[in-house]
């Protein structure tokens, strides 16, 4: 059986400087970000919940698929440099690496033979 509040409505939203949140406010600091007042269905409880932030981190930005990557491949492995090649690999002799997309290089599960980024 769900939560008797899991079968409610928010009736209110409230921020942290509007009356009926300062006393949570001053409970909970900076964390707090909202307070929503909730009723259930039958209007007979009333439920205040807050929300809470509980952890802020930088946001790694995803290197874009098209970026080129240059890749070294050893001298025995054919087969591999056959499927580079077939994946639109461009060879770069003053680099000695094959060039081919971020894309291509993870499709063909190169990403530990990256040397260089273009």
């Amino acid at each position: 059986m769900p939560p008797a509040w899991d079968r409610t409505f928010v009736t209110k939203k409230l921020s942290p400087k509007q009356p009926g949140a300062r006393k949570l406010a001053q409970r909970y600091g900076n964390a707090l970000v909202c307070v929503r007042h909730r009723q259930d269905t039958e209007g007979s409880i009333r439920y205040t919940t807050v929300e809470l932030l509980v952890e802020q981190a930088p946001i790694a930005r995803r290197r874009p698929d098209t970026e080129l990557l240059g890749v070294r491949l050893e001298k025995g492995e054919l087969e591999l440099r056959r499927r580079v090649i077939a994946a639109g690999g461009q060879w770069d002799a003053r680099t000695c690496a094959w060039w081919l997309t971020r894309s291509a290089a993870r499709r063909l599960r190169l990403l530990k033979k990256v040397v260089a980024t273009g």
